[in-house]
């Protein structure tokens, strides 16, 4: 291999490695951000505290009203609408605030069985 070709190689290493880093592929995301879904309202609210969704959202009896009210977000939306906003907020409302958290499926399921045992709280 001459110097040419491992410049390629590298450049096209940290380009995957980038990749990888800012917009991970979902495949990717469901190989290494599986969760337990034993008890899946229980993980989705573990998950829901460690991505800080009451920074926005009003989540049981705390949080902001920066966002809507996630007690009863499973009754004004349907389960495809939230997976839809949870796996990426932006390809279903291009200017809204909420973040990408590049959830994996197995996370997505947890925080929507949390957010239906909320609203059935309600």
């Amino acid at each position: 291999m001459n110097t040419r070709q491992k410049q390629v190689a590298v450049v096209v290493v940290i380009a995957i490695i980038l990749w990888f880093v800012i917009a991970p592929p979902h495949w990717w995301l469901n190989l290494t951000k599986q969760v337990d879904l034993t008890d899946a309202a229980t993980t989705g609210e573990q998950l829901v505290q460690e991505y800080g969704c009451a920074n926005c959202h009003i989540v049981g009896s705390e949080g902001a009203l920066k966002a809507p009210n996630l007690n009863t977000i499973m009754s004004r939306l349907d389960d495809v609408s939230v997976r839809l906003w949870l796996r990426n907020p932006r390809a279903v409302k291009g200017n809204t605030a909420m973040p990408n958290f590049h959830l994996s499926d197995s996370e997505i399921d947890a925080i929507v069985a949390y957010l239906e045992l909320l609203n059935n709280r309600e």
